[in-house]
């Protein structure tokens, strides 16, 4: 048991997104699940940093979000080492850019499969063990493009914005149980799949990276990336009982991308 009693599931590959939300969740005393079907050296830096915020513990359980059985065995390797899962962060997610009518079909599918079928499936085990308790935060970690479209990003794009939907869905099945859904739209973050974009970007124009990168945000009226720090405090602000009675909501967070 964590700290406070209560322990959280951040689903993703440790990247600077899906770390920043579980450093600080640990911060609050939360014992951590990481997802991660990678491991090795990097990971276990993760944990260790994860476990000295805590001070509660931190684990990671290897899983592909493709893999629904994976997925709800993970909810259940949380229950079985922290004896809860009282948070529920979804941030597993996939991106490719291409035109529709060359879009793989296989690959369309498994953004799919990870960028939602993974959040539904987690979601789907996790929410019996909150019902238990009278007491879950899920967080959805959709995009701002959840709420509007880019070209060349079809399967993405579709993903995210039924991840909005599920995102009221849970919202409503669940009100008045203690339980609570919202969705988190970040734009362009700075991150690792943010700037593989650019790099892409500039390989094709044959420009540098860094022109690559202010050419995606150009679409931000702030210029600036959104700082992942701020998306993980979002996060602790959306499991703290200031924000119980605040669900189904889907809340921006793109340097007033969507504001044009």
């Amino acid at each position: 048991m964590s700290a406070n009693g209560r322990a959280a599931l951040v689903t993703g590959s440790a990247n600077k997104l899906t770390v920043a939300f579980a450093e600080a969740l640990a911060a609050e005393g939360y014992a951590i699940m990481l997802n991660d079907p990678a491991q090795g050296d990097a990971i276990e830096a993760v944990l260790t940093r994860l476990r000295a915020l805590s001070g509660a513990g931190a684990q990671n359980h290897p899983a592909d979000p493709r893999d629904g059985a994976a997925m709800a065995a993970t909810v259940e390797a949380t229950v079985e080492r922290f004896a809860s899962i009282d948070v529920l962060v979804n941030a597993a997610a996939q991106q490719h850019v291409s035109p529709i009518e060359k879009f793989p079909v296989e690959l369309f599918d498994a953004i799919v499969a990870s960028s939602l079928g993974a959040a539904f499936r987690a979601t789907r085990a996790a929410l019996p063990h909150m019902r238990a308790r009278g007491w879950g935060r899920i967080v959805n970690q959709a995009s701002v493009h959840g709420l509007v479209g880019s070209a060349g990003k079809a399967a993405y794009v579709a993903a995210k914005h039924a991840m909005v939907g599920l995102t009221k869905v849970t919202a409503l099945e669940t009100a008045g149980s203690g339980i609570t859904c919202n969705a988190i739209c970040p734009g362009f973050t700075g991150t690792e799949s943010t700037m593989q974009q650019a790099a892409e970007i500039a390989a094709e124009r044959g420009i540098s990276i860094e022109e690559g990168a202010k050419i995606l945000l150009d679409k931000q009226p702030s210029g600036q990336w959104v700082p992942v720090e701020s998306l993980g405090a979002l996060v602790v602000f959306l499991c703290s009982d200031a924000a119980a009675q605040m669900t189904g909501a889907t809340i921006p967070v793109e340097g007033g991308w969507t504001a044009q």
